[in-house]
């Protein structure tokens, strides 16, 4: 949630549609509640047990039933990069926001204010709703998914470019080459880091030193 700039407007007032946990339409109006981060809708979690669960849809499903259809009364605090106004809103005199992190359907944003840092820390000690069991912070979930993203598109680039046979590197140190239509090519990662590479035909793969794929 970058902050794009400061905001000079009045309170936003209506009746709340809940779009996702940490995301209302205020009036006709679209918010971004001030200082909480939710799971995103598609995030799972995993229970004590072990078992995962949809904590993004249960974020969502909460807050609706805490919120969806009332009046709330949101303070501007900011905007953010996508022309949301980010406020404080307040329903039926209480904080939506704090009272969201205390019950554990949220996170505090601590990356944008410490509001809600004790409210958050109470959640986690009495193990409420998300604190319960596992869960990846949103925002770094967010993080994982933009950098797997860029990921794939790096492996189509360079398969787009007429080299598109994967030079792996195994646990074991053995450098294998996978030709397009093999058992395991759709699941390889190329990672230069490990030196693994690309290349354009099979006779410059088993120049360097590398061997063909048994499946």
């Amino acid at each position: 949630m970058p902050v794009a700039h400061l905001v000079a407007a009045p309170a936003v007032t209506g009746v709340i549609e809940v779009v996702d946990a940490d995301t209302w339409d205020v009036g006709g109006a679209r918010v971004r509640l001030h200082g909480i981060d939710a799971p995103e809708a598609a995030q799972t979690c995993r229970r004590a047990d072990g078992s995962s669960w949809r904590c993004g849809d249960w974020a969502t499903r909460q807050t609706r039933l805490r919120f969806q259809g009332r009046h709330a009364v949101c303070t501007p605090v900011d905007t953010d990069r996508y022309g949301r106004i980010v406020a404080r809103c307040m329903v039926g005199g209480r904080d939506a926001g704090r009272e969201l992190v205390a019950e554990g359907v949220a996170f505090a944003f601590r990356r944008y204010s410490m509001d809600y840092d004790l409210d958050e820390k109470g959640a986690a000690v009495n193990a409420r709703g998300l604190h319960a069991g596992q869960v990846q912070r949103p925002s770094d979930y967010r993080a994982a998914r933009r950098d797997a993203g860029a990921a794939a598109a790096q492996q189509v680039a360079a398969a787009n470019a007429g080299c598109p046979i994967k030079g792996n590197v195994s646990s074991k140190g053995a450098r294998i080459y996978h030709m397009p239509g093999q058992q395991h090519y759709d699941r390889t990662r190329i990672n230069p880091a490990k030196g693994e590479r690309w290349f354009c035909s099979e006779a410059e793969a088993r120049a360097a030193g590398w061997r063909r794929a048994r499946r």
